[in-house]
């Protein structure tokens, strides 16, 4: 059991890592945070449609992989 929580501790730090790249590589949508530290001055420069569709799906792949990691972990340690 020692090894899969091993396991899952480092999935659930590597899926944070990503988690966080990717909420931070989205382009903004003005009115935000975003605006308050240089988004809207760049915003001509984003990304495009197919390009942010496709960074929305690995959001959300990289969300689902972490929110598993978690539900496994608290598994493991209750009945481990």
């Amino acid at each position: 059991m020692d090894i899969l929580k091993i396991a899952l501790e480092v999935l659930l730090v590597l899926s944070s890592f990503f988690l966080i790249m990717t909420i931070l590589m989205h382009k903004g949508k003005g009115g935000g945070l975003s605006d308050m530290f240089g988004g809207g001055i760049t915003s001509s420069a984003g990304t495009s449609g197919v390009a942010e569709r496709n960074l929305n799906r690995i959001t959300v792949g990289v969300a689902i992989v972490w929110a598993l990691a978690i539900v496994g972990l608290g598994l493991v340690v209750k009945f481990g």
